[in-house]
Parts: structure tokens; C-alpha cells; sequence
């Protein structure tokens, strides 16, 4: 009978030849598959994600021996017709993408794919093939979500804020079998009437230079300036869903998750217990609960 391991290195392999077979992309299957698939929207962060890649891009042309195992991002989801700056963060993506793909500095160490057209079907593939599962919602700002218990079911480790019902699934898993970060709901709150996203800019350093580099037009050589409404956002409309107050807390995170990665029985054992716990998130308890506390609708016995 095959490992835990083995099952998810198939998953993943299958994912790769389905994904090649159909927009003509490779990737690597030993490589950390890390996932962020949702709807596009400013408080869902894709921006966020995207920020952290830009900061591991830099690490990663400073040093090259730097220590890491190599990474594919995945961001799949669809914007609002209407919403121009979600339909700019997924181009953001896509020249991200492009530019490292050129760039023989982090070839074979880093890949973004941004997988189109966002469906279940495509969710059915790539979340069981997914290493991470990415949660990173402004704390208070998820209604609740569900992707997030597909991808802890499947197995998949989760680096999140303590928003919607990652809080729960944390809960039932232990906080220490989470990559948890960033603001409270309550820090969020409390800090609207003094935030001031420049201080990040001015005092963090990998945070100051991933955005000179994004504002260099390095990620848009041939459009100079189509990224500008980024450093609205960012900066200079003072970053309402503060992406920069996370931004090296999530980081963080993200190299805890790494250093674990190398540790194969140690991965093992968190996603074995992410599973074990996601019993409550059942489909059946969640309407069973619903029929009886808020329906108070009764059993129907089959003769």
C-alpha cells in the first residue's frame, strides 16, 4: 500500500500532466505546491501573496545558495467585471510570473502559475495536489470560507490569519499544526484611526524593497507605470486592508513552513492530523446542525 507521501506526490504529478496537457505550463512535482485559490479581492490578499513572492524573488538573486526547497505558487479565482483593481492584481500575477520564468537567477527554485478560468472541476484537481493552502484574508473580514476545510481535508498545511473558520479549524487541530499570523480582528479594528503603512515601507527592509522593485516597472518593462494604482493602495490611500502590517509576519511564517518542509516525517505528521481533525467540517454535521438548532426540523424515518 503506498505511503501518505506517495499518495500526495501522485496527486501532484497528475496535477502537473493535466496541467500541461491543457495550457501547455510545466511544473515541477517536487516542488512545493502552494496554493492560493479564491476570489480575487483586495481583502482576500492576493496582493499580500504576491508580496511575499517578490521578497522571496530578492532573497533568492541576492544569494543564490541560499537554502530552499523550490516553490510553485498557484493563484486561481475570477474578479468582478467591474472591479479594475482585482483585474489588476491578476496581471500583477501574471507579469510576476513572466518575469521569473525569464530569469535564470531563480530558475528551477521559483515558479508562479496563475491557472485560469477558476471552476470546481479544477478545484477537484489541484487541491488534493496542494502542498500549502494559503488563508490570508484581513482578520475579521471572511464571513467564514470553505476552500480552506477542502484543503485541510485533502491534507494540505495551512499558513493563515486568525479569520473566518480557519479560527475553528485551528481549533480542532491544534494552533501549533497552523502557520497562523498577522493582526487580530481586534488589532485590525483598533489601529484604523493611527495605521500608517509608510512605517513598514520605512523601517522593514524587505518589505521596502520588494515595492521599489515593483514600482521600478521591473514586473513591467514594456507598460512603465500600469502598476501605479498598487502604490495608491499601498502607500499613499493608506492600505485599508493592511497588507503591509502583515506582510513580514507572514513571511515569517512562511520560512517556519519551509524549514518543516525539509523535515518529511515531521510534514507528515501535521497533515495526518490536519486530516484527522477535519471530521467536524463534515457536510452531515453541518446539516444536522442546521435541521435541528435552526430549522428544528426532525428525523424523517424510512419505512
Amino acid at each position: 500500500m503506498p505511503s501518505a507521501r506517495q499518495r500526495a506526490r501522485e496527486a501532484k504529478v497528475q496535477f502537473a500532466a493535466w496541467l500541461r496537457s491543457t495550457s501547455g505550463q510545466a511544473v515541477d512535482p517536487d516542488s512545493i505546491f502552494d496554493c492560493q485559490i479564491k476570489r480575487i479581492h483586495e481583502y482576500k490578499r492576493q496582493l499580500l501573496n504576491a508580496l511575499r513572492i517578490v521578497v522571496l524573488y530578492n532573497r533568492v538573486r541576492e544569494n543564490r545558495q541560499l537554502e530552499m526547497a523550490p516553490r510553485t505558487f498557484f493563484f486561481a479565482g475570477k474578479a468582478a467585471p467591474a472591479y479594475r483593481l482585482a483585474k489588476l492584481i491578476i496581471k500583477f500575477l501574471n507579469n510576476l510570473a513572466g518575469t521569473i520564468d525569464g530569469d535564470p537567477a531563480v530558475l528551477g527554485r521559483l515558479r508562479v502559475v496563475f491557472v485560469p478560468d477558476y471552476n470546481a472541476s479544477l478545484a477537484e484537481k489541484l487541491i488534493p495536489a496542494s502542498d500549502v493552502s494559503n488563508q490570508i484574508s484581513t482578520a475579521g473580514y471572511e464571513a467564514s470560507g470553505t476552500s480552506n476545510m477542502k484543503f485541510m481535508m485533502n491534507g494540505a498545511l495551512t499558513v493563515g490569519t486568525r479569520d473566518g473558520s480557519t479560527i475553528e479549524m485551528a481549533q480542532e487541530a491544534g494552533e501549533e499544526n497552523f502557520f497562523l499570523f498577522g493582526l487580530t480582528a481586534d488589532q485590525v479594528a483598533g489601529s484604523r484611526g493611527w495605521y500608517n503603512p509608510h512605517w513598514h515601507y520605512d523601517n522593514e527592509p524587505e518589505t521596502r524593497a520588494a515595492l521599489d522593485l515593483i514600482f521600478s516597472n521591473h514586473f513591467s518593462r514594456n507598460e512603465p507605470g500600469v502598476f501605479e494604482p498598487l502604490r495608491e493602495t499601498l502607500l499613499n490611500g493608506g492600505d485599508y486592508y493592511m497588507h503591509l502590517a502583515d506582510l513580514k509576519s507572514y513571511v515569517q511564517a512562511q520560512d517556519r513552513l519551509g524549514e518543516l518542509y525539509a523535515d518529511q516525517d515531521a510534514w507528515a505528521r501535521k497533515a495526518i492530523l490536519n486530516v484527522a481533525a477535519s471530521g467536524k467540517f463534515s457536510s452531515d454535521r453541518a446539516i444536522a446542525e442546521y435541521a435541528g438548532d435552526i430549522w428544528k426540523a426532525a428525523p424523517c424515518p424510512v419505512q
